[in-house]
């Protein structure tokens, strides 16, 4: 179902078939974009007040903090999008290299900046863990393999059919697929320092580094190829700008808009209800929900046999996060953008969240300080940060309505120890976010982060399909599907769309 599609060549008319995207995150917007582009008439539903899911923005006593994603690693994904559209991105977003990418402050003390300078990383590893540097280079091969085989290849094949992933097992074996990433990257590196320097990013989306597979190391080489971006104005900017290339292809947002039910008859799928009652007829819906709430709630039992409230409930799920959105009324000019601020424990730690679904003592931290590069987003000589923590999902039985003040208390002094000694007493503003509150806003299923665990068995064919199972006439874009969570993943999970979905001109 490939089509040539000419840049800005959407043509939405009322004989245009009707499409329905359920959210507005990336995914949702990024669909919605190929889909006026290919000449459906397009109308996004948004259960909140404003755009962005996961990236939605919170403006608080002069502060801007954008809710979830913060880094852009792959700008060509957008700029094939604008293309589409016959405009140029670097038009309406600014995009800067961070540098460094991330600095990891380990718990004694120890701090590694992860940078895209090759030499800088040697002269750090040299540092840190001297007799790893071969080992270092070699899995640098590991993840540029992982990259060109797991994200070029296969990053946005449909994986409809079984045989679609018996076809790419020989490339499974070759990237070392069936390992877990920390047991490649252990395969390398001795340290344990540098272990984890090398395995933390999938935390970033929802996965255990000792259970995702060793694909995922196409993610070091993602981010040297292409570098880490921060967009000026914040993320929610990349956000705003996505919402306007797709009104100018004709494309409808409509927020406060929650769906209650994806209509369902002879198997097929023929628009939506709202909560308000209002119903909405379509050609086509594609859902940017999360997939496992897509299934367990938006679509009666009768007419899910895969999909099942059982198959769903048995299976595994990302870890939560809680986070905390604080603004000072100074600045902390020796914080980078991007920290991770490790605990006593790595692997116990995991093992809490994702396997024993405990809320431990301990925790590890991701600090984002936008304001080092964009002072726009706080009053003047004022600071923008938030903090969050990988927690387990909401099956662990947290109550956070109890627990919520004193874990943020346990994260401010944790960051007064280390990062910000003394900035308790210049917070001026401050704002938390728990699973629950990822349930109840972004019906996110038992307030996960990030939909379903991306180990193997959840990963590719295994994954929720972007073409229902169940459903026909049903797509899938967003985090809960292939190829999974990250900016970069839940844009190409749109681009499948091109392949899944027949052009517009096939309904005629």
């Amino acid at each position: 179902m490939n089509s040539v599609v000419t840049p800005g060549s959407g043509l939405q008319t009322g004989a245009s078939p009707h499409a329905i995207v359920i959210g507005s995150g990336f995914g949702g917007l990024a669909a919605a974009i190929r889909l006026s582009v290919r000449g459906y008439r397009v109308t996004v539903l948004e259960k909140l007040d404003a755009p962005g899911g996961r990236a939605y923005v919170f403006r608080q006593d002069g502060f801007t903090f954008d809710a979830g994603p913060t880094i852009i690693t792959a700008p060509f994904l957008l700029d094939e999008l604008w293309t589409l559209c016959g405009r140029k991105f670097s038009d309406d977003v600014d995009l800067r290299a961070m540098k460094p990418f991330f600095r990891l402050r380990f718990d004694d003390g120890d701090t590694f900046d992860y940078t895209g300078d090759p030499e800088q990383m040697r002269a750090e590893i040299r540092r840190i863990a001297p007799d790893d540097l071969n080992g270092y280079e070699q899995f640098l091969e590991a993840s540029a393999t992982a990259y060109r085989l797991g994200y070029e290849q296969m990053g946005d094949m449909p994986f409809t059919k079984i045989t679609d992933m018996l076809k790419v097992i020989p490339e499974m074996l070759k990237m070392q697929g069936l390992r877990s990433l920390h047991s490649l990257v252990r395969a390398h590196v001795k340290s344990p320092k540098l272990q984890t320097v090398l395995s933390f990013h999938p935390l970033l989306i929802g996965g255990n580094p000792y259970s995702v597979t060793a694909v995922y190391a196409l993610i070091s080489h993602l981010e040297q190829k292409h570098g880490v971006h921060s967009a000026m104005g914040g993320t929610g900017a990349l956000v705003d700008a996505m919402v306007s290339l797709m009104q100018s292809q004709g494309a409808v947002l409509r927020c406060n808009s929650e769906v209650d039910e994806i209509l369902v008859e002879r198997g097929e799928a023929q628009g939506v209800r709202l909560a308000s009652g209002e119903v909405l007829h379509a050609d086509v819906v594609v859902s940017n929900a999360d997939a496992a709430w897509t299934y367990r709630h938006l679509i009666k039992p009768e007419h899910r046999k895969h999909w099942t409230d059982r198959k769903i409930e048995r299976s595994s799920f990302s870890s939560g996060l809680f986070v905390w959105y604080f603004g000072t009324d100074k600045r902390y000019e020796d914080v980078p953008q991007h920290s991770v601020l490790l605990g006593p424990r790595y692997k116990g730690l995991l093992d809490d969240i994702f396997k024993k679904h405990h809320l431990a003592d301990d925790f590890s931290l991701y600090l984002h300080r936008p304001t080092e590069l964009d002072p726009s987003l706080a009053p003047e000589g004022c600071d923008t940060f938030y903090v969050l923590a990988p927690v387990p999902h909401l099956e662990s039985g947290t109550d956070w309505e109890a627990h919520a003040e004193p874990f943020r208390l346990a994260i401010q002094k944790r960051l007064e120890e280390t990062v910000l000694p003394g900035f308790s007493e210049h917070v001026k503003t401050s704002l938390v976010m728990t699973p629950l509150d990822f349930q109840s806003r972004l019906l996110a299923f038992r307030g996960c982060a990030f939909s379903f665990e991306p180990k193997l068995t959840q990963s590719a064919w295994f994954r929720p399909h972007n073409v229902s199972e169940d459903v026909k006439g049903l797509y899938l874009v967003g985090a809960g599907t292939h190829p999974g969570a990250g900016i970069p993943g839940v844009i190409t999970s749109a681009k499948v769309l091109d392949q899944v979905i027949p052009h517009a001109h096939s309904y005629a």
